[in-house]
């Protein structure tokens, strides 16, 4: 079942040629979620045989299914991700992934139905599904350290109503460490208790933090080693200290021009509900930009796994 592909030779042209047969598609994609073998969804054992049929039998099995040494559970490379019961052939996801992975500035749901020849509802679940995967999981993700910087930003609500724009903004709250990562999250407002809460979650209390002039800054970052503030009412941008560092939110700023770019130019208008999936996707790019398109896509695709996005209630 090991498939030997190397990350940097994947584009789109071979995703094409070599990978639009769902035999081939379906071996590397097997291969990049189980780099280490065949592991089952269920128990979690590493031991499992594949499921053939007989060529004279009329009940066949169907293709990549594999069955646990221990469980005994039948299960294929989908199950358990974010991508189970999904009709789409894995050739497409396997494009689609790509697709994102790559647009620096993202693509509409309808440009993807054209390129992957499928509707516009079944284009516009692949990639949510895909941006729900991107998310970071904050339990086992590394605190940021160093010098941190906190911001916001406003996007108004498309459902809510004209004249009603204004007050009806999502904020957007972003943490990024220079050099390093960067957090996202959907905050009600804010507020000393949300920023604090998503400070907590995401910041070493070792971290020198810059913010702007925002009062809700204050009282949560008084545990932290140090707090830097820049006033741009006064038109202060960045400022030298004494000790040789620089204080500023530029670097906030550069990873809101880029999501706001896939908005103008790509979506148009967002919603509140879906507002944090369209920020995993720019967060996920922005913490594997020293990575090429297909070692970004070879590092998703163990991310998918233990997710589910779904939008309709199930009948069980």
């Amino acid at each position: 079942m090991k498939t030997e592909v190397d990350a940097d030779d994947i584009n789109l042209i071979k995703l094409a040629k070599e990978y639009s047969d769902e035999d081939k598609a379906r071996e590397l994609f097997e291969a990049w979620r189980w780099p280490n073998g065949v592991t089952c969804p269920h128990c979690h054992f590493n031991e499992a045989y594949k499921i053939t049929s007989k060529p004279d039998t009329k009940n066949k099995a169907r293709k990549g299914l594999y069955c646990c040494a221990a469980c005994r559970k039948t299960f294929t490379a989908t199950v358990g991700t974010v991508f189970e019961d999904s009709r789409v052939p894995i050739s497409k996801w396997l494009m689609a992934i790509f697709i994102l992975c790559s647009s620096k500035k993202s693509v509409s749901a309808l440009q993807l139905s054209r390129m992957l020849g499928t509707t516009y509802k079944t284009a516009w679940f692949m990639a949510h599904r895909i941006r729900f995967a991107m998310a970071t999981d904050l339990k086992t993700a590394k605190p940021l350290e160093n010098t941190v910087e906190a911001d916001e930003t406003f996007f108004p609500d498309r459902n809510a109503k004209k004249s009603l724009m204004m007050n009806r903004s999502v904020t957007l709250a972003t943490i990024i460490e220079r050099d390093g990562e960067a957090r996202t999250r959907v905050i009600p407002s804010v507020t000393a208790k949300n920023v604090g809460h998503f400070l907590n979650e995401c910041v070493s209390k070792s971290a020198t933090v810059n913010t702007d002039e925002h009062r809700a800054y204050r009282m949560p970052l008084r545990r932290y080693k140090r707090h830097d503030r820049v006033s741009h009412s006064r038109y202060e941008y960045a400022r030298h200290n004494p000790d040789g560092t620089v204080s500023h939110v530029n670097t906030c700023e550069s990873f809101f021009s880029l999501l706001k770019r896939g908005v103008f130019g790509s979506w148009h208008c967002i919603s509140r509900e879906h507002l944090s999936k369209y920020a995993n996707e720019f967060e996920y790019r922005w913490n594997t930009r020293h990575d090429t398109d297909g070692e970004r896509m070879e590092k998703f695709l163990p991310m998918i796994e233990g997710k589910r996005l779904m939008y309709r209630r199930p009948k069980n």
